[in-house]
């Protein structure tokens, strides 16, 4: 008869026992662990998007967008070294693919070209060597300056904000509390996102896709936006829509602060109004820009923007040196709190649009379920009945095995929060066929 020693006798029980343990939580509803005491198991196997439902988006950056947006910082980039730092006067206007800058005194034009080539940037590859220029320089039959984007820059810096988009969309999943979201890149341009459990998928939506990008702006002092309408906007201003409707705001180009400053976004309520808020704070050196900022224009309006629209311009009435302040506007509570969860997650680096949504429905994961459970119960039942027919007392031993195999599976997808989905349980299905193979051969050789 085989001997084994007290030691390996005792690993064994204690394998087994805490593996029974750790999966006890898989076997009882989430609201009954919820209330066991601190000491036992909570958490169980997570389910996947095809047991029990969730949202399903392939998300696509907008490559307009990008363009867009790297047009509008070039233009106030090349006006900044131009007109601020050698004093050329210039008038720019922006083109599809790029801008266009026409000089007051031609004669400066060799100082003018110079200067515009420091804008030149080079994207890093995938590998991270070399790198793509991203412009283009060159000038037209008149004489005018021209500075294009190049087609490989663009496609360069589309790829890199891929990267930082899965980052950003995976800060704002997890600020939900879903488990286990599958958020991967999909080809050149696309983001694969699902979240098994999440059955709001239109609120998923808005949620991801939504890109929070924050700044502040001063308010032209004396024009407004319908005037600039009427008699031309002045340079270095453009005009964006009121978040509360009805009219427009005439802003500074220049971002004076950006949201890349945050620190923190909390929801919560004005006292004086009782309304949903959104209060937030900088982190050192946004506090001191934006002490400095408030302090040189008091009485001034200041423009908080998201995403191109205002969402509020109040007049600043003293210096505001704490660091910290409030977004006031049309709020709920749960969009007050969205709006906190994107700005803790930052914003995305370029717009993604919805290219497919897909919402499983939680009964077809409670079919499959059904399915799987049963054919799993049928197995057992089947495998324990033929090994205790077949083999008598080694069989009984063979199947007590076998459940503490599948208890040990089960607690180690427990233990390590994996996701168990419909191929898991094939998976184990399959592993209680192969180790009662296993242990039929074993038996077969011992008879011989």
């Amino acid at each position: 008869m085989l001997q084994f020693s007290p030691l390996r006798t005792a690993i064994i029980i204690i394998v087994a026992v805490l593996g029974i343990f750790l999966a006890i939580p898989n076997f009882f509803s989430k609201e009954t662990t919820a209330n066991w005491p601190s000491f036992l198991p909570h958490d169980g196997m997570t389910l996947g998007l095809d047991l029990q439902g969730g949202s399903h988006l392939l998300l696509q950056v907008n490559r307009e967008s990008i363009i867009t947006e790297r047009l509008k910082d070039l233009r106030r980039d090349a006006r900044q070294v131009l007109a601020g730092d050698l004093g050329i006067g210039n008038i720019i206007t922006t083109d599809a693919d790029g801008i266009t800058v026409e000089l007051t005194d031609p004669t400066q034009k060799a100082a003018a070209a110079t200067a515009l080539q420091t804008l030149q940037t080079n994207i890093s590859g995938t590998l991270g060597i070399g790198g793509t220029p991203e412009l283009e320089f060159g000038e037209t039959a008149d004489g005018r300056l021209t500075v294009k984007l190049s087609a490989n820059g663009v496609t360069e810096r589309m790829s890199s904000l891929i990267a930082q988009s899965i980052e950003v969309i995976r800060k704002r999943v997890d600020e939900v509390g879903t488990t286990e979201p599958t958020i991967q890149r999909q080809g050149q341009d696309r983001v694969l996102v699902q979240v098994p459990g999440f059955e709001d998928s239109s609120r998923l939506k808005e949620l991801i896709s939504t890109t929070a990008r924050l700044t502040f702006h001063l308010v032209h002092p004396t024009m407004s936006a319908a005037q600039a309408e009427a008699q031309g906007v002045p340079s270095g201003y453009f005009i964006l829509p009121s978040a509360e409707g009805g009219f427009d705001e005439l802003l500074n180009e220049n971002v004076e602060l950006g949201g890349e400053s945050l620190t923190n976004a909390q929801p919560g309520f004005d006292q004086q109004t009782g309304r949903s808020v959104v209060s937030f704070s900088f982190d050192t050196r946004g506090a001191i820009i934006f002490g400095e900022i408030t302090s040189r224009n008091v009485g001034k309006r200041f423009a908080i923007v998201l995403d191109d629209q205002v969402i509020t311009a109040p007049t600043i009435q003293q210096p505001i040196t704490g660091g910290s302040g409030q977004i006031s506007g049309n709020f709920t509570a749960q969009t007050a709190n969205d709006l906190a969860v994107l700005l803790r997650a930052g914003a995305l680096p370029a717009t993604l649009d919805v290219a497919e949504e897909r919402s499983v429905g939680p009964s077809l994961g409670a079919d499959s379920i059904r399915a799987g459970v049963t054919s799993g119960v049928v197995a057992a039942v089947l495998v324990v009945a033929f090994m205790v027919i077949a083999y008598g007392l080694f069989g009984l031993f063979a199947n007590i095995s076998l459940v503490l195999n599948i208890l040990l599976i089960v607690a180690s997808l427990s233990l390590l929060g994996s996701t168990l989905t419909l191929p898991g349980i094939a998976g184990i299905v399959l592993t209680i066929g192969m180790a009662v193979d296993a242990n039929v051969l074993i038996y077969e050789r011992i008879r011989e």
